[in-house]
C-alpha cells in the first residue's frame, strides 16, 4: 500500500476563515475559544484513493506510533509505504523505534513498513494538504451549522474520513505506479 500521509491542526477559528460583504464595510466577527484545537493524522490511498483520518492530541511520535499501528491494522497484512514530510516527530525515536521493530528480521526490499520524505518545504507535492483545504473549506461553508467545537470535529470527521479523494496532484506520481 502506499500512502500519503499528513497532519492538520484544525482550530476552533478555522471555521470562520471570510465572510462577504461591502467592500467598504469592515466585518469582524468574534471568535470565542479560539485555543481549541484538534489535531488529525491522515492517509490518502495512492491506489484506491480512499483516505482515513484519525484524531490526536497533538502531532508527535507517539501518536506517529499510534498511526502508523491503525494503518497496519486497517491493512492487515499488506507491506505499507508512507510519503510524508519531514517533521521531526516523523523521525522521532519512537518512529524509528516502531520501524525497527516492524521491519525485524526482513531484508530493505521486503520490509514492512517504509518510510518516504517529500522534498524538505515543499507541502505543494503531499496531497493530502489538499484534502485538508477541501474539508476546511467544507466547515467555512457550512460555518451555520458550526456551534461548537464538538459539532466542528464531526464534521470535519465525517467529510474527510473513508472519502474518495481524486486529485490531479495524484497523477503526477502515475510514473511511479510501475513500482508499485
Amino acid at each position: 500500500m502506499v500512502l500519503f500521509v499528513d497532519e492538520c491542526h484544525l482550530l476552533w477559528g478555522d471555521v470562520c476563515g471570510y465572510v462577504w460583504g461591502q467592500t467598504n464595510i469592515r466585518i469582524e466577527i468574534p471568535l470565542l475559544n479560539q485555543k481549541q484545537r484538534q489535531t488529525y493524522y491522515g492517509a490518502l490511498n495512492y491506489q484506491t484513493s480512499e483516505f482515513i483520518s484519525e484524531e490526536y492530541s497533538a502531532g508527535n511520535g507517539e501518536n506517529n506510533v499510534k498511526f502508523m499501528n491503525k494503518l497496519q491494522q486497517h491493512y492487515l497484512g499488506k507491506r505499507i509505504a508512507v510519503i510524508w514530510d519531514g517533521a521531526s516527530y516523523h523521525k522521532s525515536s519512537e518512529v524509528k523505534q516502531f520501524l525497527s521493530v516492524v521491519n525485524d528480521g526482513y531484508e530493505a526490499q521486503q520490509w514492512q513498513f517504509t518510510c518516504i520524505l517529500f522534498a524538505p518545504n515543499a507541502p505543494e507535492q503531499n496531497p493530502v494538504e489538499d484534502v485538508w483545504l477541501v474539508a476546511k473549506n467544507f466547515l467555512r461553508k457550512f460555518w451555520h451549522l458550526c456551534k461548537s467545537f464538538p459539532v466542528v470535529k464531526w464534521l470535519f470527521k465525517f467529510f474527510t474520513n473513508h472519502q474518495k479523494f481524486d486529485f490531479p496532484k495524484l497523477k503526477q506520481y502515475a510514473a511511479c505506479s510501475e513500482l508499485i
